[in-house]
């Protein structure tokens, strides 16, 4: 006699990511008037955090651009003195060395001519120099130091091998309005006129010749006499500590190299406030916009609890609804999320350009936003998911 077979073992189905699509948009839909009040407090939430985070990165460029003026990475290397205690000299090839710093981003130079001043006319005594200082100048010299010129133009790779000054702004004004000065028994054109440059001041009362013409008409060794250079912000004191051996190698300890400008160590106290407050603020926006799920989904578990039986009867496994109701609370939140960071974005964008500052708003505030809200609307309603879950389908039916 034949042994009746054994009953096939039955697999619940896979829901498939349609599937909890539908059903996540089914329960919302089933109470439109909750989800979207739900929504718009994650939408505030998130967008309050946005704004706060875009206002800020605004306000910070802003400052960054006002402290980026006052020379936060500009360092100055200089000869100091020998053992002996006579003027030292800079090696012909110490820009050329620094520029080979991999955190320096320019380098430039300008090199005292000795020996010669600067006159109006060729009538003028020869010891009354007024104080104007001869200074061979490379080309790049304006751009490094943040300088400009009130009228004319800057030395080029022409005018640089000729004859020609431009002046800095006190030297103008103690020379006057003159087409040309006399250097060294020569006449020079002014080409231009700086205006006061507020990070290299030496320069304002200075007349600046191109370093080929210092060289060819006025005998200059080639050697500079301060060297200019800027670098990457974080990396400063980094290459304060290296300056002076590459500058000199042969003899380091007769370099002098300035200090970082003390508006640095302002900007970093600064950036230091704004991340505490921001991410203080970000866990307190999201902190109520979880509380706002978990709410909604406790309360929707509890009005949903017939149709809870009703599947439970048909065979849905508890895994299946426990699944369900995430996919509810993580589409809530995603369109909470979208929602708040569009939001923030425009509040940012319309106040920066009020305060006319650059409007920022950091690619991690906008997917962190996003992501953040997916993450705490998962842990909100993976609590009414399981309470879901738990109930037998008996129980739910005749509670309804």
């Amino acid at each position: 006699m034949a042994r009746p077979s054994a009953a096939p073992s039955l697999t619940p189905a896979r829901l498939s990511p349609g599937d909890l699509l539908r059903l996540g948009g089914y329960g919302l839909r089933s109470g439109p008037l909750r989800a979207v009040l739900s929504a718009l407090g994650i939408a505030i939430g998130i967008a309050a955090m946005a704004a706060v985070v875009g206002i800020s990165s605004s306000s910070r460029a802003d400052l960054d651009r006002r402290l980026a003026a006052l020379g936060t990475n500009l360092l100055t290397v200089a000869p100091g003195t020998t053992m002996f205690g006579k003027d030292a000299v800079l090696p012909d090839a110490s820009v050329s060395m620094i520029r080979r710093i991999g955190p320096v981003t320019a380098a430039t130079a300008t090199g005292a001519v000795s020996g010669t001043g600067v006159y109006r006319t060729d009538r003028v005594p020869e010891g009354e120099t007024g104080g104007l200082a001869v200074l061979a100048a490379e080309l790049d010299l304006l751009r490094t130091v943040g300088g400009s010129t009130a009228r004319g133009t800057w030395l080029n790779a022409a005018t640089a091998r000729y004859p020609a000054v431009v002046l800095g702004s006190v030297a103008a004004r103690r020379l006057g309005n003159v087409p040309a000065v006399y250097i060294g028994g020569r006449w020079w054109t002014v080409v231009g006129v700086l205006a006061p440059v507020p990070l290299a001041p030496e320069l304002d009362s200075a007349v600046m010749i191109g370093w080929p013409a210092a060289e060819k008409y006025l005998g200059f060794d080639g050697h500079p006499t301060t060297v200019y250079t800027r670098s990457v912000e974080s990396q400063v004191e980094a290459v304060r500590a290296v300056l002076a051996p590459t500058a000199n190698p042969e003899n380091p300890t007769e370099v002098k190299v300035s200090r970082p400008s003390d508006a640095l160590a302002a900007r970093r106290a600064t950036d230091d406030t704004f991340t505490a407050l921001l991410l203080g603020l970000g866990a307190v926006a999201l902190l109520v916009g979880g509380i706002g799920v978990a709410n909604t989904m406790v309360i929707s578990v509890l009005e949903r609890r017939s149709e809870i039986g009703l599947r439970r009867s048909l065979g849905a496994t508890r895994g299946q609804i426990r699944t369900q109701f995430v996919a509810e609370s993580l589409l809530l939140s995603l369109l909470g999320g979208a929602a708040g960071v569009l939001i923030g974005y425009l509040v940012t964008a319309l106040y920066a350009t009020t305060q006319q500052w650059p409007a920022v708003l950091p690619w991690w505030a906008l997917l962190g936003g996003v992501g953040a809200t997916l993450v705490i609307g998962a842990v909100a309603g993976l609590y009414p998911a399981i309470r879901a879950a738990r109930l037998a389908p008996t129980e739910a039916l005749a509670a309804s």
